[in-house]
């Protein structure tokens, strides 16, 4: 799948990745091969909440993050997850941010 999927400097790649405990998002422009914006649920702080309620605020910080740096639009790379629970919360997030998919 990820022979598929590239991001470019217009429309970089937003990547998740999970673990047992946390989550984390990056943008990348992989003409470059540089990430220009990384989150993770593990620098966000303990909070009292839901490991996917944590996901969609960790969508929401990228999304902050990448509009500050100029990006409007990105390509989805789920990493092979199926689209259910955190990493469709760090999408929905992310559009909630402001960000294009």
């Amino acid at each position: 799948m990820r022979r598929d999927i590239s991001g470019s400097s217009e429309r970089p790649r937003l990547t998740v990745s999970k673990s047992l405990k946390y989550t984390t998002a990056q943008l990348i422009d992989d003409h470059a091969g540089r990430t220009l914006v990384y989150v993770s649920t593990q620098a966000m702080g303990e909070k009292k909440q839901t490991k996917t309620e944590a996901a969609r605020e960790l969508g929401k910080a990228l999304a902050d993050k990448a509009r500050a740096q100029g990006v409007k639009a990105v390509v989805f790379d789920r990493n092979l997850y199926i689209y259910h629970g955190r990493v469709r919360a760090v999408a929905e997030g992310a559009r909630e941010g402001g960000l294009e998919f």
